[in-house]
């Protein structure tokens, strides 16, 4: 699989190993059927298409910035839309009931659970991943991520990866 999609050579050093980064924590994490990374704003930074058929590895996703802006995959746009809109709703909760700054949110579904966590410039890293995942093996290697990336999503890299998308700046 090509972690870093049909535009590597268009992309920054920067943009292709945070690229590099999803697509590890996609590749080791047993589950996971998408990813999407969201900027503060609730723009999609870089996302993964869902596995066709999931088998509890999701070594068939795919993760990139699409080479044209039109070719954003559609469930890339829908996670990217509920992460940004649940991380909304959690945070007004937590101001109404002086909770502090929300780390981490998780919706429990019949048939598949959602988190979402902070990274630490106001992005968001959101997983939708199996109903029967080992949550623990999730928010770990999540929390990893969201360490990783803390220290490598600049404004300049986010950018990037927001031109990349087509979405705007």
């Amino acid at each position: 699989m090509n972690a870093v999609g049909t535009k590597t050579g268009a992309l920054s050093h920067e943009a292709r190993s945070f690229q590099w980064l999803l697509h590890k924590f996609i590749e080791e994490v047993p589950g996971v059927h998408s990813v999407a990374v969201v900027s503060s704003d609730g723009l999609l930074l870089l996302g993964s298409e869902p596995d066709e058929a999931p088998t509890g590895r999701t070594g068939q996703n795919t993760v990139e910035a699409p080479a044209h802006p039109g070719l954003a995959g559609q469930s890339r746009m829908d996670l990217a839309a509920v992460v940004s809109g649940l991380a909304s709703l959690t945070v007004g909760a937590a101001r109404l009931m002086d909770g502090g700054r929300v780390r981490q949110t998780t919706v429990a579904m019949t048939d598949g659970v959602l988190v979402v966590m902070s990274i630490s410039d106001g992005s968001l890293l959101g997983v939708h991943a199996a109903a029967d995942c080992d949550m623990s093996v999730v928010a770990y290697h999540m929390a990893m991520f969201v360490g990783r990336a803390g220290h490598v999503l600049t404004p300049a890299l986010r950018s990037e990866l927001r031109q990349a998308t087509g979405s705007p700046s």
